[in-house]
């Protein structure tokens, strides 16, 4: 199963990332990874290694999340004093870890498809690498924007290394409008933002387009 990555697969894992639970997305496998919990560690290693490499090559020594926790509802770890919450995953800059609700995740995977895992968990390690460079913004929704622009360059660099592979026919599985899939209001004020879909679609094209360097 190999082929280019398609704009409309670029779609549906955007779409994804923004929205889950909205988007039937296409199939994509690491080598050896036949269930969900293969993929959660592939999506994990293959990511650390991307940016593990990165790194290198700018000199630099990539620090390795500490811990990978999965949870259920609202038994999740808390950050910085704060609970975590169902149906979610994130990172957390104080203990240097990614959670994610395992039974959220697990369902994506089981609906729509392991291209879900391939795109949370990147995302999720976008946010990692901003702490490790102490990227500063103005606004929460840029945080956002660019850990989406983070994720499509990772997966552009699985893929095009060959580590990921995607299936034909991806077109035919995109079943949600755009509106759906973001924030519904262009809102870059409010401290909980992550982008409208268009927005997201772009940054995570950006960075699937033209690499992590471009973020």
């Amino acid at each position: 199963m190999t082929r280019a990555v398609t704009r409309a697969l670029l779609l549906a894992l955007v779409l994804l990332c923004a929205a889950c639970g909205l988007v039937r997305p296409p199939s994509m496998d690491a080598r050896g990874a036949d269930s969900f919990e293969d993929d959660v560690r592939a999506a994990r290693e293959l990511s650390e290694e991307f940016w593990k490499q990165q790194f290198q090559q700018f000199g630099e020594t990539y620090r390795p999340i500490r811990d990978f926790i999965p949870y259920s509802g609202d038994a999740g770890p808390s950050c910085g004093g704060e609970p975590s919450v169902p149906n979610n995953a994130f990172y957390c800059p104080d203990g240097h870890f990614i959670a994610y609700d395992q039974g959220w995740m697990e369902g994506l995977w089981n609906e729509m498809g392991d291209g879900s895992v391939y795109v949370i968990i990147p995302h999720e390690f976008g946010h990692a690498i901003q702490a490790q460079l102490q990227t500063s913004f103005s606004l929460n929704v840029q945080l956002e924007l660019q850990a989406d622009c983070y994720a499509g360059g990772t997966l552009s660099a699985l893929v095009g290394a060959g580590a990921l592979t995607t299936d034909p026919g991806d077109e035919n599985e995109l079943f949600v409008s755009l509106a759906a899939a973001g924030d519904p209001t262009d809102d870059w004020l409010n401290p909980a933002a992550h982008g409208t879909a268009e927005q997201r679609q772009s940054s995570f094209a950006k960075g699937y387009q033209g690499g992590v360097s471009t973020c």
